[in-house]
């Protein structure tokens, strides 16, 4: 009998250290995107390459279309750590970290080039490291292109196009604050319910960039976008500190060589999508209008300058240094 004990632990001894040794780390994903979307695609370009990387020591399971919830629900999902990953936009994340305010304040960038500069540097890095103190850690940037405008009635060419103007914005204090400095109404609605907000009438448009407009089928009900970009604020993939503390650091070193290696392939299906919708939308009788900038850059002077005496001010001057 005892010899037959051994044995059975000498096998439960063998099991357990198979286990141990065929222990694949599985990090879950969640996101409120669709899976046509570039964003998602760049996703699982970063998954692939983890479990290359990794010879399937790591994998990335991904819950796309607000499966697990919506942006804020699945930040605060990352801060109690039962969820490792999310994608969110900077704007839900400014009630959680306020620095990424920043994000939302118009005409931040000269042009794409010195918007990536700023991503890419050491601004940006402090940024995405931000949320520490919160429990969420920034991983990247994914490119989430300009906002602009969308209407129904009438073409937005000038700011006093948009006074008396219902438009929606994201929950967000800095993009309610924007559309008031241009003379529109600011009203949040959540983004599955614009659709019929629009159809009937709630608001007269919203503002949002070309892959979201698109595929939103929003250009079914407004039929005027105007390429005014007057914010381009960025997706960040984000992860819960809790769960990064919990990896080794070689697990740590090949989710970072995944996420930087996906960037690229994720700005490439971004630029792809902007070609498309804005083909797509046009094919189906709307009007792109490409008004004068300056107008509107004047417009927010007030907004940016409103910020003086505050951390936001300070960082909308460094911004605006960077050469």
């Amino acid at each position: 009998m005892k010899r037959f004990f051994s044995i059975l632990l000498s096998l439960g001894i063998i099991f357990i250290s198979c286990q141990t040794r065929s222990r694949v780390t599985v990090l879950k994903l969640a996101h409120a995107l669709d899976i046509t979307h570039p964003v998602h695609k760049g996703m699982v370009v970063m998954a692939e390459k983890l479990q290359e990387k990794s010879g399937g020591k790591m994998q990335v399971d991904i819950y796309p279309s607000g499966q697990l919830g919506n942006e804020r629900e699945l930040i605060e999902m990352l801060q109690i750590g039962s969820l490792a990953m999310t994608k969110v936009s900077t704007a839900p994340l400014e009630s959680f970290v306020p620095e990424m305010k920043i994000f939302g304040v118009p005409y931040l960038f000269r042009d794409e080039a010195h918007r990536w500069k700023v991503l890419n540097g050491e601004i940006g890095k402090k940024l995405l490291l931000a949320g520490q103190n919160y429990l969420v850690r920034g991983l990247c940037y994914y490119d989430a292109g300009s906002r602009s405008f969308y209407t129904k009635n009438q073409p937005i060419r000038t700011p006093d196009d948009l006074s008396g103007l219902k438009i929606r914005v994201m929950k967000s204090i800095t993009s309610m604050e924007m559309v008031k400095s241009l003379g529109g109404s600011a009203t949040p609605i959540p983004w599955g319910e614009l659709y019929t907000a629009l159809q009937q009438g709630v608001v007269d448009g919203a503002e949002n960039n070309p892959p979201s407009f698109h595929l939103s089928r929003h250009y079914e009900v407004c039929k005027y976008y105007s390429l005014d970009e007057h914010t381009s604020v960025p997706d960040i993939l984000l992860m819960s500190r809790t769960v990064w503390e919990r990896l080794t650091p070689e697990e740590q070193k090949w989710l970072h060589e995944a996420v930087d290696e996906s960037i690229p392939a994720q700005r490439q299906f971004w630029k792809e999508a902007v070609d498309e919708a804005l083909k797509v939308v046009q094919e189906a009788d709307v009007q792109i209008i490409y008004p004068d900038k300056t107008p509107f850059r004047e417009k927010v002077k007030s907004m940016h300058e409103s910020y003086k005496g505050t951390p936001i001010y300070d960082l909308i001057q460094e911004i605006k240094a960077i050469e």
